[in-house]
């Protein structure tokens, strides 16, 4: 009789059993803009999304069955590519009544390639506007802050709109707290939990264009894995050619971290790290005197632990 009841019972633990799929973050930086890498909408009205799809039986691996989706959907054969986050709220059902769905998201570096009809490269920007300093306060964060602080004080007591008003200055960097680049994710669950994104059901794009499913939770997630990363290690040379400028090398660290940053001290700081050669060749695209090409120092990653940027923490009044 024992028996009979664990044959019974077997089928209703798989079917309550959660599935798992695989989301790519796919990085590039050309002509001065930072680029993600999207597919059309995985769910139709809901925006563009990352590159995903099911683990599979016949996938060895997670992380190829990742490589073996991205290709599938984009044509893109990846590099660099590391674990970000298990994306798993208990109520995550992407198609509504379905099973508990669990998604590993990963953070992937590449150079810019044509990808397949179906895919298109983005600007980040374009999902998270007020993200970019590189021409001063972005233009749509005044009425992001006004719209946050009404939903401050419409708290339901004291308390609650201190706490509030405690996580917008920390995220955002108003009261005098100060803008930190890094806080990508901070900010995005916080607009999310005020309403302020499509995802959540408000009514405009003021913060910026939505994609399916929690997408722009697992690009945020990403960007703001890449802006502290650079800082401690070199992953920038992954989207840089084989040959670059220096000047070429400080646009790139601008458009992913979003600030500008004073040239003359840049270029002490890569010397003084080591992380660049000089080629024998020169570059005459700069529109003004030719500047030497350089190439990264790939010994650099066994000389110390930690061969990054070193960037001063960004703030922003």
């Amino acid at each position: 009789m024992a028996k009979a009841e664990r044959v019974e019972r077997e089928p209703m633990a798989a079917a309550s059993a959660p599935t798992i799929g695989l989301a790519a973050v796919i990085i590039a930086a050309t002509q001065n803009e930072p680029r993600v890498l999207t597919v059309p909408e995985p769910v139709p009205g809901r925006g563009e999304g990352l590159p995903s799809g099911p683990l599979e039986p016949a996938h060895p691996t997670l992380e190829r069955g990742l490589r073996a989706w991205v290709e599938r959907q984009t044509g893109q054969t990846l590099g660099y590519v590391e674990q970000l986050y298990t994306f798993g709220d208990r109520n995550r059902r992407p198609d509504g009544d379905g099973p508990h769905a669990l998604s590993v998201a990963y953070l992937a570096l590449v150079r810019e390639a044509r990808p397949a009809a179906d895919s298109a490269w983005q600007n980040w920007y374009r999902y998270f506007p007020y993200e970019d300093w590189r021409s001063g306060s972005p233009a749509c964060l005044d009425a992001i802050a006004a719209r946050l602080d009404a939903w401050s004080q419409a708290a339901p007591d004291a308390g609650e709109a201190r706490r509030r008003a405690d996580r917008i200055g920390l995220a955002f960097g108003v009261a005098g707290g100060g803008w930190n680049e890094e806080r990508v994710l901070e900010r995005y669950e916080l607009l999310f939990e005020a309403g302020l994104v499509p995802e959540a059901g408000a009514p405009d794009r003021i913060a910026g264009q939505p994609m399916a499913l929690d997408h722009r939770r697992m690009l945020a997630t990403g960007l703001g894995r890449l802006r502290g990363k650079i800082k401690y290690r070199p992953v920038v040379f992954e989207l840089m050619p084989p040959a670059f400028t220096l000047g070429q090398l400080q646009r790139v660290v601008e458009a992913l971290s979003g600030v500008l940053l004073h040239k003359q001290n840049f270029r002490r700081l890569v010397a003084q790290q080591g992380l660049v050669e000089e080629t024998d060749a020169i570059s005459a695209e700069t529109g003004g005197r030719p500047a030497r090409l350089m190439r990264f120092r790939r010994e650099v990653l066994l000389e110390r632990p930690a061969p990054g940027l070193r960037l001063p923490p960004g703030r922003r009044s």
